[in-house]
């Protein structure tokens, strides 16, 4: 039996905590990080996990499985990065070398004797985005805007983060109540949908009974700090990266011994975005980045196109994937080129368990007193690897929920101005601590 005590205990607890949050958070998003690149973050995650008592600390390799991750940076990339790091205020050196070659994200584990196991997802990764330099920008108003060009926290991971290490300090204080096991995983590579997946693979959420994540932004229908709550569908997806090669001819002389690569792309762009619809769900498709030729009198030899495709079913994305594969195909062949596609992300769709939804907000409400929005849905209206996760755990019989936490922001999500009220930290920790509370009895 939990005892109002308990509850009350987080609640003091947080509210203490609530500088340190904040610190935490600030030093995140000054020395922000991609995806697989996330090695000063993952190092000082580990070293507060080890600060904080934890029974088990995986880094490096033990986190994900290394042929399992989508879209690694190149080997110079990594090792420029990483020599960077070493001389970045803040970064743990005992646990910077696990990094190395893009083996970041770190799973904390916390065993309170036997019972359930309950797994907590928080994201580290930014994106790359210029950060605002106006005055009136809170991180920059502050001193703790981004000091590393052109990577910006845009979508609250810094916020997740913090949240996550003091959910670590509190449940290890208060551990001697708990009765189970914790995995605190801090996944790298959401953005682009990269990581959960090689994470799944390499076995950690085998074991698991109840898996919980959740997100940092607002919502049209409440303006101040709630827990947003509900089925939380998000859109199933596949990233690609599709190479057309031809062969170079002059433009003029003999522009007839020559394959254009330029125009096998131009066809797929083309076609791609005229994909019929599908009655299996909604759909989406984006050619977000394309790049060829090397001049006016040169027939183009090589041509690089970044696409998209979603669904808000698995068959949905499924049918949009074969759909875009056999477009590129043919438009390759059209020009007589050939082509390469690399896939360089995935997630797929999913749904809260009802039982654990209703069990959260039930908690937070009564016992954490946070404002519950009950939403048709608790989506961000994109794609949430997590749900690799959320599949893993439900295919054992386990429960899943992902919900939000709504905080007043300054600009959407994945903007260069975008910034949560750090009132929405302390509200983070309570939500999940109080459910792990209420799980663990």
């Amino acid at each position: 039996m939990i005892t109002p005590d308990l509850y009350k205990q987080i609640l003091i607890k947080t509210d203490q905590l609530q500088p340190e949050l904040k610190k935490i958070r600030r030093t995140l998003h000054q020395y922000p990080e991609t995806g697989w690149m996330e090695m000063r973050t993952s190092s000082i995650i580990a070293g507060y996990l080890k600060k904080f008592n934890f029974d088990e600390i995986l880094t490096g390799e033990a986190v994900c499985k290394a042929n399992a991750r989508m879209g690694i940076p190149d080997k110079s990339c990594l090792s420029e990065h990483y020599t960077q790091t070493i001389n970045q205020e803040g970064t743990d050196l005992t646990y910077l070398p696990d990094t190395q070659k893009g083996f970041t994200g770190v799973i904390g584990i916390l065993r309170c004797g036997s019972g359930p196991v309950v797994a907590l997802r928080f994201d580290i990764d930014a994106l790359p985005i210029q950060e605002s330099s106006e005055e009136t920008h809170f991180p920059t108003k502050n001193g703790f805007s981004s000091q590393n060009n052109g990577v910006m926290h845009a979508c609250g991971h810094d916020g997740h983060t913090a949240i996550g290490l003091g959910i670590a300090r509190i449940l290890s204080e208060i551990r001697h109540e708990l009765h189970g096991t914790i995995k605190l995983i801090f996944q790298p590579a959401e953005e682009g949908v990269r990581g959960a997946q090689a994470i799944v693979e390499n076995g950690h959420l085998d074991d698991v009974d109840y898996v919980l994540a959740s997100h940092m932004c607002n919502h049209p229908q409440q303006q101040g700090f709630a827990i947003g709550v509900g089925k939380s569908h998000s859109m199933s997806t596949t990233k690609f990266d599709a190479e057309f090669y031809g062969k170079s001819a002059h433009a003029s002389a003999s522009p007839e011994s020559g394959n254009n690569a330029m125009l096998s792309m131009a066809t797929a762009i083309l076609n791609l975005h005229a994909i019929p619809r599908c009655s299996q769900g909604d759909t989406r498709i984006n050619v977000g980045k394309a790049t060829a030729g090397t001049g006016r009198n040169i027939i183009c030899d090589h041509a690089h196109i970044e696409l998209e495709v979603r669904g808000s079913s698995i068959e949905a994305n499924e049918y949009m994937k074969n759909y875009a594969e056999r477009i590129i195909h043919s438009a390759a062949q059209m020009h007589g080129c050939t082509y390469k596609l690399k896939q360089m992300g995935s997630a797929i769709s999913g749904k809260n368990d009802e039982p654990l939804m209703k069990r959260l907000a039930n908690v937070c409400e009564k016992e954490m007193h946070l404002k519950i929005l009950h939403l048709s849905s608790a989506d961000v209206g994109g794609s949430e690897d997590y749900y690799y996760m959320s599949q893993r755990v439900q295919s054992h019989g386990g429960q899943s929920c992902y919900f939000l936490n709504l905080s007043p922001c300054a600009a959407p999500l994945h903007n260069d101005k975008f910034d949560f009220h750090e009132d929405a930290l302390a509200n983070g920790v309570k939500a999940f601590c109080g459910i792990v509370l209420n799980l663990l009895q």
